[in-house]
């Protein structure tokens, strides 16, 4: 299992959010570019970075931060944050980054992502974001209808490189992912999983890497020195193989 560091942007620092709620940040670094360097050299592969100013406005904000994050890291980088538009994509990926993270189009607009990912293959992640089952959008301000597999089916035959799933009402709070959801989105979808939102120890993750999950973002918990990164990344190489699918 592949093990993605957060960092998520706020006004160009690094921070970690509650639940989505815009109004509950705590501010981690003043320097995302040397917090991406420190995983690294801990043993992380690759960086997961959220432009959370981006998935506000609508299209990503922190582009300088990010160029400096990929440059710092030297290791594959994962974005989302308000990639809505062509124009967007080939703005992110000027910047270097790996794979782009599309959110809310995605549910505006589900032939868009199939026909993206048709022309980046492996290069585009879905994100799902969802509150009790529902997806979310507009940087976790709004609530859809939709369910989140049911998203997720839609796009589930293009070449997506994975599904990023994140659960909102674990997302930060330390308590523990939901293992029910993510078995329920693993089951739905042939598409590699990263499971996101409320790992916060080893026994989370060793419960992830047994049940066969190819990735697993941490944010608040590598921050909060809950979780050794360095031990984590032992405990995933112990227990499986990574699925190669994820590269």
């Amino acid at each position: 299992m592949f093990i993605y560091p957060a960092i998520d942007l706020l006004n160009g620092r690094c921070v970690r959010l509650r639940q989505g709620d815009y109004s509950r940040e705590t501010v981690f670094s003043d320097d995302p570019a040397a917090v991406a360097k420190r995983w690294v050299e801990l043993g992380a592969d690759r960086i997961h970075v959220v432009d959370l100013d981006g998935a506000k406005a609508g299209k990503p904000v922190n582009g300088t931060v990010v160029r400096e994050i990929v440059e710092a890291a030297g290791v594959p980088v994962q974005l989302g944050g308000g990639i809505r538009t062509d124009a967007d994509l080939a703005a992110v990926f000027d910047w270097g980054v790996r794979w782009a993270v599309l959110g809310t189009r995605a549910l505006q607009a589900p032939e868009w992502v199939r026909s993206t990912a048709a022309r980046f293959p492996n290069r585009i992640v879905l994100g799902v974001d969802a509150k009790d089952g529902y997806v979310a959008t507009e940087g976790w301000l709004e609530v859809s209808r939709v369910r989140a597999v049911d998203l997720a089916r839609q796009v589930s035959d293009a070449p997506l490189a994975a599904v990023v799933y994140t659960d909102i009402a674990t997302d930060g709070m330390m308590q523990g992912p939901n293992f029910a959801a993510l078995a329920e989105m693993q089951a739905a979808v042939p598409t590699p999983l990263i499971a996101s939102g409320g790992v916060c120890s080893l026994d989370h993750v060793s419960r992830l890497a047994e049940a066969g999950t190819p990735g697993c973002i941490i944010g608040r918990a590598l921050y909060e020195g809950a979780i050794d990164l360095t031990a984590a990344l032992a405990l995933t190489r112990s227990v499986t193989r990574p699925d190669r699918r994820l590269l």
